[in-house]
């Protein structure tokens, strides 16, 4: 059993990485039936929060049925970081994750993300104030470093549990990488058998296959792993790692009838959640991956992404059960 404060993880479990434009509370939800043990919502600008933006006030909504949930925020000032902390923990997540590892330029370019990397004093700082304003568990999700030449995670690992925090998720990549290469997982497994570590220490990284998943659990000693980009489109991933763990097998791949109750589900809960027209235009970014290698699928995929009304939407997904099933993938 994996503990973060006071939440209990089944032995090695699977974490949903947060994802901006993903991570979104319909995807957490097939995430959640398909087999993640804990999951983050799409990281949160402190500074949004502080506004009332409101998209930062609805990445707040979290559900029952998903726990347990982390809320991820971000930003590179210590008072808007305590100050968001307290607005989190009024929705009451099961633990509240900040977030020093996004790469993307107008993140880094604030002093937040990865941006922090080149700064472990601010890192420190920035992660104490929120440790000290809120009451939940405080858990990180960072990068080796700012580039090869920099990688510092044992200082920051470190550090940061000596402030408070109480697991920590590392991608094994740095920010210069920003998602080319491979990760690098050894740095990783030298945080976790630092005899000065106790909290968990998590991995993330090019986690793509079941085969990939035990490979990495047994050459590198974590406590989990957290899969990002292999769920997009695919949240059967988690459970089909945990099958191959228990039996060393495979379970079926998904059908064209799985393929399409998981997108028509995850489009009907967007629609809920957002409203129908947009839950409708925001799902078409991830119809591709959810029909991937299907052959003439071409005349489908324009209806999928042209089409307006949720009806003529459902018809859409009628009309390919019936023209694929049976098509084995």
């Amino acid at each position: 059993m994996v503990k973060i404060g006071n939440i209990e993880l089944p032995d090695f479990p699977l974490l949903l990485a947060p994802m901006e434009d993903v991570s979104d509370p319909p995807f957490r939800r097939l995430c959640k039936a398909h087999g993640a043990d804990l999951m983050y919502s799409e990281f949160i600008s402190s500074e949004g929060l502080i506004r009332d933006a409101i998209k930062s006030r609805m990445k707040l909504d979290i559900f029952d049925y998903e726990r347990p949930v982390g809320i991820q925020i971000f930003g590179g000032d210590e008072e808007a970081m305590a100050m968001s902390a307290k607005i989190v923990e009024t929705v009451q997540p099961d633990l509240l994750d900040i977030n020093f590892g996004c790469p993307v330029k107008k993140v880094v370019c604030k002093g937040a993300g990865a941006g922090v990397l080149k700064d472990v004093d601010l890192m420190v700082r920035l992660t104490k104030a929120v440790v000290k304003s809120t009451s939940l568990p405080v858990t990180v999700k960072t990068r080796l470093g700012w580039d090869e030449n920099s990688i510092n995670i044992d200082e920051v690992a470190e550090r940061l549990q000596d402030v408070g925090i109480q697991a920590l998720t590392v991608h094994g990549r740095t920010r210069a990488q920003m998602y080319k290469g491979h990760s690098d997982w050894s740095h990783i497994a030298r945080v976790k058998n630092n005899p000065r570590i106790h909290i968990p220490i998590f991995g993330n990284g090019d986690i793509d296959s079941p085969e990939k998943a035990l490979e990495y659990k047994h050459k590198y000693g974590l406590d989990g792993i957290m899969i990002g980009r292999a769920a997009i489109g695919y949240p059967w991933i988690f459970n089909e790692i945990k099958h191959y763990f228990a039996t060393g097998e495979h379970l079926p791949v998904p059908t064209i009838k799985d393929r399409v109750e998981a997108a028509r589900n995850h489009l009907l809960w967007s629609m809920e959640w957002k409203g129908e027209r947009l839950g409708i235009v925001e799902m078409r970014r991830h119809y591709t991956n959810y029909f991937k290698g299907i052959p003439n699928f071409k005349e489908y995929k324009t209806r999928l992404v042209t089409t307006d009304g949720r009806d003529d939407l459902l018809q859409v997904f009628e009309d390919i059960t019936e023209a694929f099933t049976g098509l084995v993938i």
